[in-house]
């Protein structure tokens, strides 16, 4: 089974389908172009589509409905989670500060003060 992400005018992720093998191989091998026109054949010739991997093996993420497609650098990456995060050269976002690393509590990024907050959870 293979994965298309269907993709918007802004290179936007608006679903994400399913293909059988047989629907992508040729020759016996996977044929990410055999893959989309089989998806365009389904959802109209109009549409846009680029294969994803749901272990991230190709194009560093799997896609999610409203992650992004970065043609350029060919992967996926997920909404920006805040506005000081930063995407990495693994296309995952990071904090400007690095999660705390101690260990037994919680912590919350807080983004007006650009740090993580402990979260006290409440006892019983």
């Amino acid at each position: 089974m293979a994965h298309f992400a269907q993709l918007d005018e802004n290179n936007v992720v608006t679903q994400v389908i399913v293909v059988a093998n047989e629907e992508l191989l040729l020759d016996g091998v996977e044929n990410e172009t055999k893959g989309i026109m089989f998806c365009k054949s389904l959802l109209g010739d109009d549409t846009r589509w680029v294969q994803t991997s749901y272990n991230g093996n190709i194009r560093k993420n799997y896609a999610g409905i409203g992650y992004t497609y970065d043609p350029v650098a060919d992967h996926f990456f997920a909404p920006q989670p805040y506005p000081s995060w930063t995407l990495d050269t693994d296309a995952k976002w990071q904090p400007p500060v690095p999660f705390p690393t101690e260990t037994g509590k919680f912590f919350t990024w807080d983004e007006p003060s650009l740090s993580w907050v402990e979260v006290v959870l409440p006892t019983e």
